[in-house]
């Protein structure tokens, strides 16, 4: 949106004008919850107050950034705190749709809208910039509190808790600052990775981030083969930062984004961590994989012009996970199912 009004232009993929790198535009609200560990030692004393009710997710389950928070929302049990709206998974020239008819997807609960950019233009109606989810909104003020997905799950994991259903923290003391440093390097070398192989504008830009992602995947392929979990012996946020990538990569990202040097299938240790994650309560619920096909293959014209969904492969999730005897294992108030 550029002063309140869509143009569908300004919302193309960007590179950048030397190399042909996928360039990633920062999101614009970026408010806190009061009572959010931001870092290790820091603590938002001034914002909107962590109320029952009060907030509002609008998701896609397509997006691997809105996947983050809706995990957070289940691993916590903030289901009933907070509520959430899901898109259609295709995302078309008119941006993010509200269109129940797709099977999964939700009307806009809360103003009806018809798209997503409209719900921006509630917040602000001079609004510029992308109109992504995830979205945290605030009921009362009827804004956006913030929609950069890892400060969402950082103020769902630590300003709810006593909202939250489940005894679960996921930013332990004493690990912090690996958590963070995690979060960062997956973020650089994986999560924006996959993105940074599919949207490359050259040659060469590519090939530099197919080889830093997967060098990435031999490396915590390697760590994982003694460690339960990305920071030791306790499921973190970076763990929820890894899986949503992890979860798409096989059936979207190795084909789609052309990350086909190999698949989390053909690494035992990243793949059995997979499914360890795939298989805690309440995390197979926010996961639906025919809204990321539809999407993925469906939304990038630029990366595949005929819309065809590929069909394949097949992946059991359900497949043991056989992690059970490494140290560790999920935080008290999660079991495996």
């Amino acid at each position: 949106m550029i002063d309140g009004e869509w143009r569908y232009d300004a919302a193309q993929v960007h590179t950048d004008d030397d190399g042909g790198e996928f360039v990633r535009e920062e999101t614009s609200f970026r408010d806190w919850i009061a009572g959010t560990r931001r870092g290790p030692d820091d603590v938002v004393d001034d914002g909107p107050e962590p109320e029952a009710g009060r907030y509002h997710l609008y998701v896609s389950y397509a997006c691997p950034w809105a996947h983050r928070t809706l995990l957070m929302r289940a691993l916590k049990g903030l289901e009933e705190a907070i509520t959430v709206d899901v898109v259609a998974p295709v995302r078309n020239d008119d941006g993010w749709e509200f269109d129940p008819a797709a099977d999964g997807a939700t009307p806009d609960s809360l103003y009806g809208s018809d798209y997503l950019r409209e719900v921006y233009a509630e917040a602000d109606p001079d609004y510029t910039g992308r109109v992504t989810v995830p979205v945290l909104w605030d009921r009362r003020e009827q804004t956006v509190v913030n929609n950069e997905s890892a400060e969402i799950m950082r103020m769902l994991d630590t300003a709810f808790d006593a909202h939250a259903e489940n005894d679960v923290s996921l930013y332990p003391e004493g690990v912090r600052e690996r958590v963070d440093r995690t979060i960062d390097d997956v973020y650089g070398s994986v999560n924006n990775g996959v993105y940074r192989a599919g949207f490359a504008d050259s040659q060469a830009a590519y090939a530099e981030a197919v080889e830093d992602l997967f060098r990435a995947f031999e490396s915590w392929n390697e760590t994982l083969a003694d460690q339960r979990y990305l920071v030791g012996e306790r499921l973190t946020e970076a763990d929820v930062a890894m899986f949503t990538t992890l979860y798409r990569f096989d059936e979207v990202y190795n084909t789609h984004f052309k990350c086909n040097v190999r698949r989390v299938v053909d690494y035992p240790n990243l793949w059995g961590y997979a499914r360890e994650i795939y298989q805690l309560p309440g995390v197979a619920e926010t996961c639906n994989l025919e809204h990321i096909k539809q999407h993925y293959y469906r939304s990038h014209p630029s990366v595949n012009p005929t819309g065809i969904v590929a069909r394949g492969p097949d992946v059991d999730w359900e497949e043991p996970h056989r992690r059970g005897d490494l140290p560790g294992g999920p935080p008290e108030g999660l079991a495996h199912g």
